[in-house]
């Protein structure tokens, strides 16, 4: 059998990674590589609050949450509809993006957005405060995000 070539090999696999399409945008604080990954995930997810973008809305929602500086505490708003835009008026609803990107993303684009991501969740946990009640009020309240008392509003 006849062996082939290693340029018709690269030539082949070139081929196979031609992207139809402009190329994906970069999110910022995270390198070209994880955001390639993360626009994959994001074009084929079957998640509906998943979408090609998402990932940067979220991230930016949650950096503009904690953006103001102070000591006060702040109060996550509920967000008054869930279609994919209005519910990112909830910054809870934008970790829980930010979570579940994570579960789909390859191991070395999940460490280096993990660490984005935990760096804004301890500024979290230091800016919001805990709700005893949030069993009984919030739906998914096995997550430690949707645990702090919320508000009307972004306010403090």
């Amino acid at each position: 059998m006849p062996r082939r070539r290693p340029g018709a090999l690269r030539a082949e696999q070139q081929r196979r990674r031609v992207r139809t399409g402009p190329p994906p945008e970069r999110i910022h604080g995270l390198s070209a590589r994880t955001s390639a990954a993360i626009d994959r995930v994001e074009q084929l997810s079957g998640d509906y609050f998943i979408y090609p973008g998402a990932t940067d809305r979220a991230l930016r929602r949650y950096r503009s949450f904690l953006a103001p500086p102070g000591r006060k505490p702040r109060y996550p708003q509920t967000s008054q509809c869930c279609c994919r835009g209005c519910s990112f008026d909830d910054v809870r609803h934008a970790r829980d993006v930010l979570a579940g990107v994570l579960q789909q993303l390859p191991a070395r684009a999940r460490g280096e957005l993990r660490r984005q991501v935990a760096r804004l969740d301890g500024a979290f946990r230091a800016r919001t405060l805990p709700d005893p009640f949030a069993g009984q009020r919030q739906w998914r309240s096995d997550l430690w995000w949707r645990r702090r008392l919320a508000g009307g509003r972004d306010s403090g």
